[in-house]
């Protein structure tokens, strides 16, 4: 079975940095052809796309119902189809006491739930379209990946809103799992732990002692590069899982394995 995505057209969002950054590269780097989407102009303008005929970006507010559509139609202009979508544009806000009210959750919730399931739904109904075009061979028709994190099953208290927001997105994948199984349509996610990102390189480098924790605490006992989550979405965007779906691939050495709840996840 093969786990190659070379020639599959997939939407990547969150794609200026971090994780998503990281998995949008990773595609390109294996001849997928990759529309990266993000708010964050600059970020989206770098070296990734220069000399790369694999690879566009896509600037815009995806919390909108109009830029969502606008990201598949120039997707499909742009690669003549879509065959993947990693979610993977997610908001972290650490809040405290003082600064915690429903707007919080409402803003995480929006961010990091709602327009996943709704651009979820609009590229599920374009992989419909496509394979009423193409007839299926009996593989699957199209792949969404979701990215979460370790905290959805994890007490954070410093990360209330953000854990219930993963916690939603995994019960979203699995739901929605159901939902497009019957048109060949799977829907899985990655939940990953620490991840060697600009945050967390940041934050190492101001309490130097934090990775001593996050090391002890995970039995692997070191810290992931993004490329570990890049390489688990590509196994499940690849035919290689073509009988998995519904399910949540974890990649955190580990971390939850153990009882040790205390140390943030980064």
């Amino acid at each position: 079975m093969s786990f190659s995505i070379k020639r599959k057209s997939a939407i990547v969002t969150g794609a200026a940095n971090g994780v998503g950054l990281a998995i949008a590269r990773h595609f390109v780097g294996q001849r997928a052809n990759v529309m990266l989407a993000d708010l964050n102009a600059e970020g989206l303008r770098n070296e990734l796309t220069e000399n790369q005929d694999n690879a566009s970006c896509f600037v815009g507010d995806l919390r909108d119902s109009l830029t969502r559509s606008n990201l598949v139609a120039e997707t499909i202009n742009r690669f003549g189809r879509v065959d993947i979508l990693v979610n993977a544009s997610r908001q972290l806000l650490e809040t405290t006491d003082d600064t915690r009210d429903s707007s919080v959750l409402g803003t995480m919730l929006d961010q990091n739930l709602s327009q996943q399931y709704s651009l979820s739904r609009l590229v599920a109904e374009k992989f419909r379209e496509q394979a009423n075009e193409t007839p299926s061979s009996g593989e699957s028709i199209g792949s969404i990946i979701n990215i979460s994190c370790i905290a959805a099953r994890r007490g954070l208290p410093e990360l209330l809103e953000y854990s219930i927001s993963c916690a939603a997105l995994e019960q979203l994948t699995r739901s929605l799992a159901l939902a497009v199984a019957r048109h060949k349509i799977r829907v899985n996610a990655v939940a990953f732990g620490s991840v060697m990102s600009g945050h967390l390189q940041s934050q190492l480098s101001r309490s130097p002692e934090l990775r001593t924790s996050i090391q002890s605490a995970t039995p692997l006992n070191w810290i992931a590069d993004a490329s570990d989550v890049a390489e688990a979405v590509q196994f499940l965007a690849s035919e290689g899982s073509r009988f998995i779906t519904g399910q949540v691939l974890t990649v955190d050495g580990g971390r939850t394995l153990q009882d040790r709840a205390t140390v943030p996840c980064h």
